[in-house]
């Protein structure tokens, strides 16, 4: 089960800012992405800041793996994926 309230405000504007960067290249479910992020963010600490400030393959590498790998009811991510803007 996630734990939801390990994100602070802080965290989840830059979640945001995420997800709007994101959405300014492709069409995506912004919700999904958010709560996709975030779990990730509870069970494997990332640099949100330095994510959102990447360089866009770095940038494209985390989100969209993050995406294809976080098993939602867990939060956990699968297949070995490692995001460049790990803790």
């Amino acid at each position: 089960m996630i734990d939801w309230n390990k994100v602070n405000k802080e965290d989840s504007i830059l979640i945001s800012q995420i997800v709007k960067r994101t959405a300014k290249s492709i069409t995506i479910n912004t919700l999904s992405l958010f709560m996709d992020i975030s779990a990730c963010h509870i069970n494997n600490p990332l640099r949100l800041k330095d994510l959102l400030e990447a360089k866009d393959g770095d940038f494209w590498h985390d989100v969209t793996g993050i995406s294809s790998h976080i098993d939602r009811e867990s939060g956990q991510l699968k297949d070995c994926f490692s995001p460049r803007y790990s803790k």
